[in-house]
């Protein structure tokens, strides 16, 4: 009964939270979703982005477009899908 109830949970977690992944995420996916969390979190926190602006030497406002920019495509073009 509380392996039913634990699998119901981690659906439903997966269903709500792009990402938390799942069986068949691949590598790709999963690296994309860790460095679009990382590059919001810096965007979101002030004083981080402060930081980052004072060791780049850039202005607070290039630095979050840069950041933004880099959300796009974090982990580069994607991998071609093999056709199985």
């Amino acid at each position: 009964m509380d392996r039913l109830n634990i699998n119901s949970q981690i659906e439903h977690l997966q269903s709500k939270y792009v990402g938390t992944g799942h069986a068949d995420t691949v590598k790709y996916e999963w690296a994309t979703n860790q460095y679009r969390d990382s590059l919001a979190s810096f965007v979101g926190h002030n004083s981080m982005l402060s930081y980052i602006s004072v060791a780049q030497n850039e202005c607070k406002a290039r630095v979050k477009l840069n950041l933004l920019e880099k959300m796009l495509q974090p982990c580069g073009p994607p991998p071609e899908k093999e056709d199985t």
